[in-house]
């Protein structure tokens, strides 16, 4: 009778100990005799039966991982330091459990030398400002070769680009000279312009030459609002082509 009773708790103890509890987001890779079977468990609760079974839990969460800083050169042999940041889940646990040694260590690894090859493509112009593009490129790549770990790579963000001191300062005098080249543009812009308007208002003043006569008046008054001691006399242009005149005429005589 003690026997028997002693079975039971022993027994008891063993279903007790089978019972595992796997949360929503995880999922249970187990192995029978060594041998994979078909289907992950899990969610809720489960039976892994000792030493017969040995269990894998595996998170589908989406994780998040640092790329640390890598130096690059650029197509256009700059040396930068980059870091970025993986996200990236498990969507097949028994791929990611039987196809790859510590998956997430292989991802890391994988992220910093697909980081270096395909920055390392890209000019440094490029890089600072077409960060997306080189994202998508990353993202694509990093993907198309964890698909057989079971490992889905939704995104690839580059963090941070850390420039050389004189690089810096290369890019900041560009920059000004830039900002200086905008200046002449708009300034000679301007001055074709006021110049192009200056000519309708000669034409038009050409033809009233009382109206001239009035623009003096006007500019007198202009001068004499800002109390200054300056004295214009305005003198018309037709005097000075009638001196001209006169001046030919007596060099022909």
């Amino acid at each position: 009778m003690s026997y028997s009773i002693i079975f039971v708790i022993v027994v008891g103890l063993y279903l007790i100990n089978s019972v595992k509890i796997l949360r929503e987001y995880e999922r249970g890779v187990i192995f029978r005799l060594g041998r994979l079977l078909d289907e992950p468990k899990g969610p809720g609760v489960i039976l892994v039966f000792p030493p017969l079974d040995r269990m894998e839990r595996i998170s589908l969460r989406v994780e998040t991982m640092d790329v640390p800083p890598q130096d690059v050169v650029t197509r256009d042999n700059v040396t930068v330091k980059v870091s970025a940041v993986v996200f990236f889940r498990v969507v097949d646990p028994r791929k990611a459990v039987v196809e790859v040694e510590h998956f997430v260590h292989a991802t890391s690894q994988l992220a910093q030398t697909r980081l270096r090859a395909i920055l390392g493509e890209a000019e440094l112009d490029e890089l600072l400002s077409e960060r997306e593009k080189l994202n998508a490129r990353l993202q694509e790549t990093l993907d198309e070769q964890t698909e057989p770990w079971g490992i889905k790579v939704q995104a690839v963000e580059v963090k941070h680009v850390d420039l050389p001191e004189q690089m810096i300062r290369a890019i900041a005098r560009q920059a000004e000279a830039e900002r200086e080249r905008r200046a002449k543009v708009i300034h000679a812009d301007g001055e074709l312009q006021a110049s192009s308007k200056l000519t309708e208002a000669a034409a038009q003043l050409a033809q009233q030459p009382t109206s001239v006569t009035l623009r003096y008046l006007q500019t007198l008054t202009e001068i004499g609002m800002e109390k200054n001691t300056t004295i214009v006399f305005p003198l018309p242009v037709d005097l000075f082509e009638g001196l001209k005149a006169w001046s030919e005429q007596q060099n022909r005589d």
